[in-house]
């Protein structure tokens, strides 16, 4: 059993030839291999988050995409609902004209009585709440795209093509026309505008000539 010798420090070994700097200067690299590893593990942290960040931009973009297609597929799908129930009433309520005309004429010769009345009146009723809306007046300027004349004449006292009859009323559902209005129409009377026109320049002209016979005569006798 040895004795350690006190003060006595252990040294490296350095092989024969060697000097202490050398020992030092070789043991010097060692101490800095660690900083350099940490800048390593550091830069490939930063690469696997910025990969991160990518894949959660292209996630997110995704999710959006998605979202923006399911919004446009239930507004597609919301009007297209609207559409088939709005042609379904239409279709309904298209059958259901001729029982409104016959309902009509029976007003007309007032053979709406009894139960029979209160039965018409409710089937209008339903109808009107269904949205059916009645159109064509006596009177009207004539409008080809919601009237359809069955009828036509000349009158003198129209200035244009005008629904003198309604032979059948016109129906209506929100913006579609279910059944055009069946008039009759009346153009004014080939020349009578001439006529007019002229008849007018006539009474102008008068008028302006017993203005001026007025002013050479020196207007009326004073009393």
């Amino acid at each position: 059993m040895t004795e350690e010798t006190p003060g006595f420090e252990e040294k490296p070994d350095v092989p024969s030839g060697a000097t202490p700097d050398d020992a030092e200067s070789k043991a010097a690299p060692e101490e800095g291999a660690a900083p350099a590893g940490d800048a390593n593990a550091s830069a490939g942290l930063v690469a696997q988050l910025d990969q991160v960040r990518t894949a959660l931009n292209e996630r997110t973009l995704d999710l959006q995409r998605l979202q923006a297609e399911y919004q446009n597929y239930r507004r597609r799908v919301e009007r297209d609902r609207i559409a088939v129930k709005e042609i379904a009433i239409a279709n309904l309520l298209t059958e259901l004209l001729p029982v409104l005309d016959d309902i009509g004429r029976a007003r007309e010769h007032s053979e709406l009585v009894g139960g029979f009345k209160s039965v018409a009146e409710s089937l209008e009723t339903v109808a009107a709440k269904m949205g059916l809306q009645q159109f064509g007046k006596e009177g009207e300027p004539f409008d080809p795209t919601i009237h359809e004349a069955l009828m036509h004449s000349y009158a003198p006292d129209v200035a244009e093509t005008t629904c003198v009859a309604i032979l059948q009323p016109g129906y209506r559902f929100g913006e579609r026309t279910i059944r055009p209005a069946r008039v009759a129409v009346a153009e004014p009377q080939p020349g009578a505008q001439t006529a007019k026109a002229e008849g007018a320049e006539e009474t102008t002209e008068a008028k302006q000539a017993g203005a001026v016979d007025d002013g050479e005569n020196g207007g009326p006798d004073e009393g």
